[in-house]
């Protein structure tokens, strides 16, 4: 599943001259694309999706957001580690396995 996101706005630069910006999104910091959205600011909310801001959004909105994504496990499988979670959901490995590896 591929969610849109809200996150907050920690740092703006210029890379290769895109306007990027380093988001946090309830403690999950990535790089984002601010090129729909060249007047948000430090500070501000946006709701981002594959990468990319598409949407102001007001701070208790995100909040409330964030928090009923977080409630229903949402962000782990939108930002938890791929390998983790196909392990995970693969089960425990065969009785022997670890030996054959070695």
């Amino acid at each position: 599943m591929c969610l849109a996101v809200p996150g907050k706005v920690l740092e703006i630069e210029e890379r290769d001259g895109t306007r990027m910006a380093t988001v946090d999104f309830g403690g999950v910091i990535k790089d984002v694309c601010l090129e729909y959205l060249p007047d948000l600011q430090v500070g501000e909310y946006a709701i981002v999706h594959v990468g990319f801001a598409l949407q102001r959004l007001d701070e208790e909105s995100a909040r409330q957001t964030l928090a009923l994504f977080g409630n229903l496990g949402l962000l782990d499988e939108e930002f938890g580690d791929p390998w983790q979670q196909a392990a995970a959901e693969a089960g425990p490995a065969p009785a022997g396995a670890a030996e054959a590896d070695r």
